[in-house]
């Protein structure tokens, strides 16, 4: 697991703040890749890039989680509205948030700030932090 020493000002911002990056500047939002994203900070699975999508919003958007344990979820009233804040279910790191506007087979957009994600190139083994 990272300590708040081990990140950039940029990932203690968003992963330990709940800050957002800014739309169309993440790493991972371009990856096309197979293979597995992981969190920034104690590395947990949390979705594989089979349910990874281009949603046009910016962001790194996937249509379910590994697993229902991957992904907390909290109500979130920061911008006068509610939405639904996403963090790791493992270390609790906020990932971005979760709306009910995505594809089949879930109609969920799970849109994460690439800059709390880790991604593993199943075919390289490459490791690329977001």
């Amino acid at each position: 697991m990272k300590t708040k020493e081990q990140l950039t000002p940029e990932q203690q911002r968003i992963c330990l703040e709940q800050g957002t990056e800014l739309p169309f500047s993440g790493k991972l939002l371009q990856q096309q890749g197979l293979g597995l994203y992981r969190c920034l900070l104690c590395n947990s699975r949390l979705f594989v890039s089979d349910t990874k999508f281009d949603a046009g919003c910016g962001w790194p958007s996937f249509y379910q989680p590994v697993s229902e344990q991957a992904i907390r979820y909290l109500d979130d009233y920061s911008l006068s509205r509610h939405r639904t804040e996403i963090r790791c279910g493992h270390c609790d790191s906020h990932l971005g948030h979760v709306f009910d506007d995505g594809p089949p087979p879930t109609g969920l957009r799970f849109c994460v700030n690439s800059v709390s994600l880790i991604f593993e190139n199943q075919e390289s083994g490459e490791i690329i932090e977001g």
